[in-house]
Formats: structure tokens, sequence, C-alpha cells
């Protein structure tokens, strides 16, 4: 089973590898990876603040100098460590049990805005790229999705469970079976809540070592509960009631 797990814009700093690019997953990237990194350094060294504010995300000018940094020197941790948003607070990956990292290391795969597709373990530095911008006139989502021929043979007779915001759908979408979530508060689909849960539901996958979708449909998860399930094509969809 492999679960695929959207990044975050929000980051924590620090470090203590060296970056090395052709040790992350699908080595086969590298030179796309490079071709992407060497187009965000040049706009850096540009030093034009509305490009940068632009390709960032950000409006202020002492966050803008932050992240304006040659990241290909900036000190490394795992990618599933590296993201803070909400997702990866509930799922608070630090004080799992080793066995459960463990899982996670091995189980996800996240879908990187600059550096495409990555292992959970796969080791990368802080950087800033806001989702859906492209760098300079290259678009990462449109030159990982042509490549995501790596990732059906990658997932090639796995079970998946797609936790991504639809929007990563831009890089890779399966054309196999998938398993896909959706939540309910009041009856009404919810949107914060919706990112809590899919670290939350991840931190019990991972707490349980669920090797199965049908083994995942049975397992409790608290404040949950399956009210129904959707199947179009080769995507299901597990629709969960969250219980006040």
């Amino acid at each position: 089973m492999k679960i695929l797990l959207a990044p975050s814009e929000t980051k924590i700093a620090g470090g203590e590898h060296i970056f090395n690019l052709t040790k992350l997953l699908f080595p086969e990237l590298t030179p796309l990876r490079q071709k992407l990194l060497l187009a965000y350094t040049n706009l850096i060294q540009q030093s034009n603040p509305a490009l940068l504010s632009k390709m960032f995300g950000l409006k202020k000018s002492s966050d803008i100098a932050y992240y304006s940094k040659d990241i290909i020197h900036e000190p490394t941790i795992k990618a599933i460590e590296r993201y803070t948003g909400v997702a990866f607070d509930y799922l608070n990956y630090k004080n799992l049990k080793l066995d459960s990292r463990m899982y996670i290391d091995k189980h996800v795969v996240l879908c990187s805005n600059l550096f495409g597709f990555l292992r959970a373990d796969d080791h990368i530095p802080e950087y800033k790229l806001k989702q859906g911008e492209s760098i300079g006139d290259l678009k990462p989502e449109k030159l990982y999705k042509e490549q995501s021929y790596l990732m059906e043979e990658y997932l090639k007779d796995e079970d998946i469970l797609d936790l991504r915001a639809i929007f990563y759908e831009k890089f890779y979408k399966p054309t196999q079976p998938y398993t896909t979530l959706k939540f309910i508060k009041e009856g009404k689909v919810v949107s914060h809540w919706a990112k809590a849960y899919r670290g939350i539901v991840l931190r019990e996958i991972a707490k349980s070592k669920i090797n199965s979708i049908e083994a995942f449909m049975l397992l409790p998860i608290e404040n949950l509960s399956i009210s129904e399930i959707q199947t179009k094509k080769n995507r299901t969809e597990i629709i969960y009631t969250i219980n006040s």
C-alpha cells in the first residue's frame, strides 16, 4: 500500500544533512530537478522583489529576503519533517513510535511543488514556492506530469490511498484503482478540518501498519464514521462524517 500526500506551504528551518538530488525518489528526474533548481536560483539572483513575491507567494520584504537564498547548499531533513501545515501538525510524525515512523518513511509519497515525487524520508532543504506558481516560464506541475509514468510503475500492484488536495492531480493522477477521502460535518464538506483529518487518518494508519485499502476501511478512527462509499471508474471515494 502507498499513500499519496500533498506538501505544505509552511516549512521548518534547519537540518543537518548535505543536499543530494540524486538520492531522491526517481533519480531519473535529476536532470529535470536540476533545470528547475537552476531557474529558481537564477530568479533569486535577479533580486526582483515583484518576481520573487509572486513565486514565493509572499508580500513582506523581510520574508522575501529570508527565502532568497541558495537552497542547493542549505542543510536538509526528511521531507515528512520539513513540512509543517495542518495535516503534518496532526500527523505529529516526530512523536510517533519508531515503527510507525518507519511505516511512514516506507509507505508515504509526497508531491513537492519544486522537487516533484518524494519518499517521506527523502532529505530536502527549506524552500519556498507557492502552489501553482511557475518558475520563470517553467511550470513544475506540467513538467512532472510528463514524467508521471515513473509513478505508474512505482505504484504498480499497490493499493493507493490518495490524501492529496485535488490540485496535485496536475502532477500525477493514478490510472489504476485508487481511493480518496471526503469529510462531511453537519452536512457540509469541510476544508480546514479535511487537512486535519488527513493527518489524523495517516497517523492511525501508521500506528496500525495498515497494508491494504480493505484493512483501512475496517480501521476505527475517533470521531469519524463512514457514511458512504462512491466508486466511479478507477476512483473510490470514502465519505466520512465528522461526529461532534
